[in-house]
């Protein structure tokens, strides 16, 4: 079998596809489905979006398939046709937020805080079987850097032009040629756009990603973390979950709309909400946005089982949780491959 290259598999592969063999195009596309989905939640914030934009994109690529001229790699071509689909997405949807896009912190906990129905709101992304090196070796960003919340939250504030120039370039490692010629626009314009995108993107996302934080951590001291906190919500123990936070530590719950800057505010707020007064917690650890996370459960008095309540998104800082972003929503459970409930 290794006497076949793998480049000879997929140009057979090709020829069946064309010849109408979805088995065929089911191979193509198998080794970059993973990448392509990731690409899609970069550019979209929100797995159920990603699914939508990659199946409509595997769809437009079977059916353009006797169009491809085998000019550039199928990676390529799969990607430009990615990209268009979730640019049309952009321009019919527009961008997500998180709640510290919307308005100030709260300085004191908000009691029975509603959700916001009419917010696009950016969603966690479950991350197992996501690759840690770069896409490419041309690629500035690792792909798990490159789902770290700090930077999907960034890229939304980008127009859909300068989100597909940066993530086809310092992602995806594509020449800025190539990103013109997938969008249709000149060499000038991709790097007018990528200037523009990479100040953005500068202000808005710390110098040191989450990977790299985590790299100066042991293994075992990030679990350490995850299960100390998972504890201190479980026991309703304000001083241990003091202890692992950061003075600016942020707490924020999308889609309720308040969120919390600042120890003191986020301790008022862990104190008189869910520390005391939602029932009794359980959780699972879990990974998302190429973060630490926990799968947390809520039994409220009356009820015999803990249902699925948000997955908590940690960033870490010197060892230390400095934002908590709690995806509130059993919907999410079902993404990331969890239970809905624990009994």
């Amino acid at each position: 079998m290794s006497e076949i290259s793998s480049s000879a598999v997929d140009d057979r592969d090709l020829a069946l596809a064309r010849e109408g063999d979805d088995a065929a195009f089911n191979r193509l596309v198998a080794p970059l489905r993973r990448e392509l989905h990731a690409h899609c939640y970069r550019m979209l914030g929100s797995v159920h979006d990603a699914d939508d934009a990659l199946q409509d994109a595997l769809v437009r690529a079977w059916r353009g398939l006797a169009r491809f001229e085998g000019r550039s790699s199928v990676r390529t071509w799969l990607h430009t046709i990615a990209t268009r689909t979730c640019l049309d997405t952009i321009e019919s949807r527009g961008k997500r937020a998180l709640p510290v896009d919307l308005g100030p912190s709260s300085e004191r906990a908000v009691i029975g805080d509603a959700p916001l129905t009419d917010v696009a709101w950016l969603g966690p992304y479950p991350d197992a079987g996501l690759s840690s090196g770069r896409a490419a070796p041309e690629a500035r960003y690792e792909q798990r850097e490159a789902v770290e919340l700090a930077f999907v939250a960034a890229l939304q504030h980008l127009p859909g032009n300068q989100r597909a120039a940066l993530l086809m370039f310092e992602v995806l490692g594509f020449s800025a040629a190539e990103i013109a010629e997938a969008m249709g626009t000149s060499t000038a314009s991709v790097n007018s756009a990528l200037q523009r995108a990479r100040r953005i993107v500068a202000e808005k996302v710390p110098a040191r990603s989450q990977q790299r934080a985590l790299r100066q951590l042991e293994d075992e001291r990030v679990r350490e973390i995850v299960a100390d906190f998972s504890s201190a919500l479980e026991r309703g123990d304000a001083e241990s979950l003091l202890a692992l936070l950061t003075e600016d530590v942020t707490w924020s719950m999308p889609p309720l709309p308040h969120w919390y800057r600042g120890v003191e505010a986020v301790m008022d707020f862990a104190v008189r909400v869910p520390l005391t007064s939602c029932g009794s917690w359980r959780h699972l650890p879990t990974s998302a946005n190429g973060q630490p996370a926990v799968a947390c459960y809520l039994r409220r008095d009356g009820e015999t089982a803990h249902r699925a309540w948000a997955i908590n998104v940690l960033t870490l800082h010197d060892g230390l949780i400095r934002e908590i972003t709690a995806f509130v929503g059993p919907e999410h459970f079902t993404t990331f491959g969890l239970p809905e409930e624990l009994r």
